[in-house]
Parts: structure tokens; sequence; C-alpha cells
């Protein structure tokens, strides 16, 4: 899958140049520019293919909210993610009605901006190459990447930080990894290991093989790479 182009918008530079360089940190994304107004990013949008937007609400300008219903009035189909210090529920909500898919409150660490990017390629994937949703499943599954909520057969009891961990050693490893390689690693059981292992593949994020020697196979996972 080619790398997500992201249009950091941001007012104050430092920000903007921090927000840009935790973008190209997160693997699978591009940051292809930065805007400092909101006339400034709808012009970016209109010279490039674009397919995310970190975007601050507070713009010398105009609001993000503005900023949003320019965007798809002008026919820019971009997905938008709000990067903000405001905290009313109406703003959110206003948000939401104009199809930001995800909400960062300022400040905030990298980790969290990794996480939101991270689910947010996650539901590219689920949606990537499919005209149509194959069963509610399928809308369910993708939804809840996005928004992090748990689907049904999900594991309870994850850990953020130890998904984190799991996730970060199986993608960083092009051949096949056991539960009791990410048990070792991640500190917990085999029987934990393999519950975050699976969580992968039922979020259609890793591949489940089978190694077959002396008595009953050992499980193996690989990320799935598009």
């Amino acid at each position: 899958m080619s790398p997500i182009r992201t249009l950091v918008v941001e007012d104050e530079p430092i920000i903007a140049e921090a927000h840009q360089a935790y973008v190209q940190r997160v693997a699978g994304f591009t940051a292809v520019g930065v805007a400092h107004t909101g006339a400034g990013a709808l012009r970016m949008l209109a010279s490039q293919p674009i397919d995310l937007v970190l975007l601050d609400f507070y713009l010398p300008d105009m609001g993000g909210l503005d900023v949003c219903r320019a965007m798809r009035a002008g026919g820019h189909s971009a997905d938008v993610i709000a990067v903000t210090s405001a905290r009313q529920l109406d703003t959110v909500r206003a948000a939401v009605s104009q199809g930001v898919v995800q909400y960062v409150l300022k400040p905030f660490a990298f980790a969290t901006l990794r996480d939101r990017l991270e689910r947010y390629a996650a539901y590219r994937r689920q949606i990537a190459g499919s005209a149509e949703a194959g069963d509610q499943v399928d809308v369910d599954r993708a939804l809840a990447v996005l928004r992090g909520s748990s689907e049904p057969g999900t594991p309870k009891g994850l850990s953020a930080t130890t998904l984190n961990i799991v996730i970060e050693h199986v993608r960083s490893h092009s051949e096949q990894v056991s539960a009791s390689d990410v048990a070792e690693l991640a500190g917990v059981s085999r029987v934990t290991a393999r519950r975050y292992l699976e969580h992968l593949v039922e979020q259609g994020l890793a591949d489940r093989h089978a190694r077959y020697g002396h008595g009953r196979p050992e499980h193996l996972y690989l990320w799935k790479r598009r």
C-alpha cells in the first residue's frame, strides 16, 4: 500500500514542525506539506493528492469546521483528524457530522498521535481492495479498528501498552514469529501472548500459519503487508 499522504494544518510554526516530524516517524505515512492557515490548506488540497489532514481547529483566518465544510463543498474527499484544544462537546459533535474520523486534544504525546494514525492506517487496510462489505461483521470490524472499540470475539483485558509492543514486534519482522517469542519480549505468559496475536489476526492485521513437527502444530504469525 502506498504511504498515506498527510497534510499538517497548524498556525504555530514550532508545533507544525513537531507534528510534521511525528507523522514522518509513523510507518506508512508521509508528510506532504504544512499549511498555517485554512486558505493555505485548501490551496494545497486543490494542488496535490492528499489522503489525510491533521487539522488544527483554531486558525487565524477560519475555524477548523469551516475548513471541513469548504473541503467537502470543493469536492475534497481527504479524511480529517482534528488536532485541537477545543473541548466543547458541541464542537466534537459538529466535527463528527463533518466527517472527522479522529479527535485528538492538545497537548498530547507522540504515542497518542501514533496510536490514532496507526488505527487510521488499519482502518484503511480493512476497507482497501473491496467495493462493498461482505456483511455486518466487516463493517463493525473496520469501525472498531478506527474507533478503538471492541468487537464481538475480541479478547477482553488487553493492555494498550502491551498491544503496541506486540504490534511493533510483529510488524518489524519479515519472518513469522511465535507466541513464545512475543511472550519473552513483552514479559507475559505464552497463553497471554497468543491472545494478543490472535487479536491481530481477528483485526485483519496479521496472518496465522501452522508449523508442523512432533506433536501439536505451532502457530506462527506474520504481519500483513499490502
